[in-house]
Parts: structure tokens; sequence; C-alpha cells
């Protein structure tokens, strides 16, 4: 358990030390935002899973529409403690800045390789993801280039005896990389989350977030609520 316990303090203190260590003068940004979504989850058996989510993000103290998308999700848990997956993303962002404004269309992809295992009542995640995302219809000669991010998770549930509402802390840190820009980190999260568990109706999920961004002229600090309801269902024609 002291191991355990170790990797996940070095992991959320390396993250504190990067996000809040940067040198010089700087003026800080603050914003408030909401997110929602509702999802589907499908378990074909113990191995396979799919997914499928609506969500909506609110910025500017949650009164105009960030961002919009669809999301597919496929994850595979053939191997003990551990699961690969991936995610497609067809989003539409709401630019309101420079010149040229409006709503953008981009599409995402994301591969995961996640690791969780139980210590007595916890259970501790961690995973490794690579997204890259591009804005449709736009070429490089337009001075649309891929964004690739690398993302480090580590995360803690507890199950509280006789308590519905268990807890969830997660300490997230992004890297960029971009053809046109220095790889770096450029963003910290961390998150405390619970869910409700509504029995053959499916889940309610709710969190507070705080993202922070690194290595900026202007950092911006990001306060979001979310709530998502997620119903799952489960087939399990095939157990092997």
């Amino acid at each position: 358990m002291k191991s355990v316990s170790g990797i996940l303090i070095m992991f959320i203190s390396m993250c504190f030390s990067i996000g809040f260590t940067q040198q010089g003068e700087w003026i800080e940004v603050r914003d408030m935002e909401t997110w929602s979504s509702i999802g589907f989850e499908l378990d074909l058996n113990k191995k396979w899973s799919f997914s499928l989510e609506e969500q909506l993000r609110m910025k500017s103290n949650s009164t105009e529409v960030d961002s919009y998308f669809t999301e597919f999700g496929l994850f595979y848990k053939g191997f003990k403690n551990f699961e690969v997956g991936g995610n497609l993303r067809y989003q539409s962002i709401n630019d309101n800045k420079g010149k040229i404004q409006g709503y953008e269309t981009h599409f995402r992809y994301n591969l995961d390789l996640a690791y969780s295992y139980k210590v007595e009542r916890f259970k501790l995640t961690y995973r490794v993801r690579y997204q890259n995302r591009n804005e449709v219809g736009v070429d490089e000669l337009a001075g649309d280039y891929a964004i690739s991010k690398w993302r480090l998770k580590a995360s803690v549930n507890y199950n509280i005896r006789k308590w519905k509402f268990d807890p969830t802390f997660s300490a997230e840190i992004f890297r960029r990389s971009q053809e046109t820009t220095t790889s770096e980190f450029n963003r910290l999260r961390m998150t405390l989350g619970t869910k409700y568990d509504l029995k053959k109706f499916g889940d309610i999920k709710g969190f507070y977030r705080i993202e922070r961004e690194l290595n900026a002229t202007y950092p911006k600090t990001t306060y979001i609520w979310g709530l998502a309801y997620v119903y799952t269902l489960k087939i399990r024609t095939n157990e092997n």
C-alpha cells in the first residue's frame, strides 16, 4: 500500500511543481465553465465495450458555447489489470477571437493504455493517452497543423462503506507538440468527482475540475463544473 501511495503522491507532486513554479511576471486569466453530457455504454462481454457520448461545454462564465461534440469509444480488457482503447471525436468549436470567427469543425482521435488495481478499499488507475486533433477542411497551406498531445493521468477511488457517493481524485498533465511550436507541458488538470448508481437506470456523475495553463505568457486557470448521465447495457453473450 505504501509503494502505491508513494507513486501517486510523486506524480501529483510533480504536477504541482510544474504548474506552480513558473518564473517571471505574468497576468493570470480566469474563467468558469460547465460541461454536461449524456452517454451510452454497451458491454458486449467481459473484454469488449463500446461507448457513445454527446457533450456540451460552456465558457465565459458559462454564458457562451465553447464546443459540442459526438464521441465514439471502443475498449478491450483482455489483459489482467490492463485496458486498451480509443475514441473518435467529431467536434464543433466556437472561435470568437481574432479576425475570422465562427464555429470550426475538428476531428480528434486518441489511443489509451490504462492499468488499474485495488488495494483494500482503494482503486488506483494510471493512464497514458496519445491524442491528435485537426480542423476538418483546412490544410497546412491555410495554416492548419495537427495538434498532438501526450497525457499522463493518475487517479484514486475510495469505496466508503454504506455510502453511495464514493469520491475519485485525479491529476493529469498534458504535453503538446505541433509542427510549428516547441513541444512542452502546457496544461495541468486536477479533478474531484463522484457518481451515483441508479441501478437499472444508469449512473449520474458529477465533478469539480481545475485546469491551469503552463508555460504561457498569460496563463489561464479554468474552474469547471461537470454533470453527466450514462446508461449502460450489458449483453454478456460471450464470457470467454
